[in-house]
């Protein structure tokens, strides 16, 4: 596929990158009604990019067979209303037939979810990725790295053989870190996206990302198309004061190396009434204490 047929997929990835929940019924298994209803919402608040089985959608919490079901019932509501970027990862084998099982269905693009490997080299970072993308030649790949000793260069060599890695989901906590690791590897070759959400997204975006991802987005559309709206428009003053209007939620989320990450996004679907506030070990519920805070916050957000 030639990198013009890419287009849709790059433009969809300078958005807004919403990584939606996965709700679970009374019984513990996915709550499948539940689940289109909250992708409806986000569609009807204009939201055009999806990642299911991303980490807000408890990916590793999730049995191969939910994680199809996941992308089943995403792709099928979203239908032509938006890009669906599906993640996948495990051993390579698994994110194959995961990615394989994705380009069936209709799906535009794979996130490749960082290695989960005590021993992760350079070189080896590059051939699982290999291994991938090569198994789905029609599909936009993103690596979604979090790795601060992976290099620019590294990614490059990736994407020479695999003209298909067509975007980036940069999680690692240092803008500076990115800023040289986007010029290392090609700035305007690749789209990148700030994988650490709306805190890191003007920074991030200073540096030359055009698109974040975004879990706060389940609970209010609005305020994350707010920030890139301003983003967009090179209006900084605009975004702070969205950063400013979602500073403590996130923070929230962020606390005790990302605990509550989910846990809080949750708990501000349960306190509108939209879904139910569990979380799968590792993760857990919030204590009686702090759902209160968590639930005046998402009440005081225009949705």
């Amino acid at each position: 596929m030639s990198s013009v047929a890419f287009e849709t997929q790059r433009a969809a990835l300078a958005d807004v990158v919403a990584i939606p929940v996965t709700p679970f019924a009374e019984d513990g298994s996915v709550a499948q009604d539940t689940h289109r209803a909250l992708l409806r919402r986000l569609l009807d608040g204009g939201i055009t990019t999806l990642t299911p089985n991303g980490n807000t959608g408890e990916f590793y919490a999730l049995t191969p067979e939910e994680r199809r079901l996941v992308t089943e019932l995403t792709i099928d509501e979203a239908g032509e209303r938006a890009v669906v970027l599906v993640g996948v990862g495990h051993d390579i084998p698994t994110a194959v037939a995961s990615a394989r099982h994705a380009r069936e269905l209709g799906a535009q693009m794979v996130m490749v979810h960082q290695p989960v490997h005590p021993y992760v080299s350079q070189a080896g970072w590059v051939d699982y990725h290999r291994a991938i993308a090569e198994a789905v030649p029609e599909l936009g790949v993103v690596p979604y790295i979090r790795n601060a000793q992976l290099t620019g260069a590294r990614l490059a060599e990736l994407a020479d053989t695999c003209p298909n890695v067509i975007g980036v989901k940069y999680a690692v906590p240092d803008a500076a870190r990115f800023a040289a690791f986007a010029r290392d590897a090609g700035l305007e070759r690749f789209v990148w996206v700030a994988g650490l959400a709306e805190p890191y997204a003007p920074s991030y975006f200073s540096a030359g990302a055009t698109g974040f991802t975004s879990g706060l987005v389940n609970v209010a559309p609005a305020v994350s198309l707010n920030m890139i709206e301003a983003l967009r428009s090179g209006d900084y003053r605009a975004a702070m004061k969205v950063w400013e209007q979602i500073r403590r939620f996130e923070e929230l989320r962020a606390d005790s190396g990302s605990a509550n990450n989910v846990t809080v996004v949750k708990e501000a679907l349960a306190s509108l009434g939209l879904c139910r506030r569990e979380v799968r070990p590792p993760s857990r519920a919030l204590p009686e204490s702090e759902r209160v805070e968590v639930a005046a916050i998402a009440a005081g957000w225009s949705i």
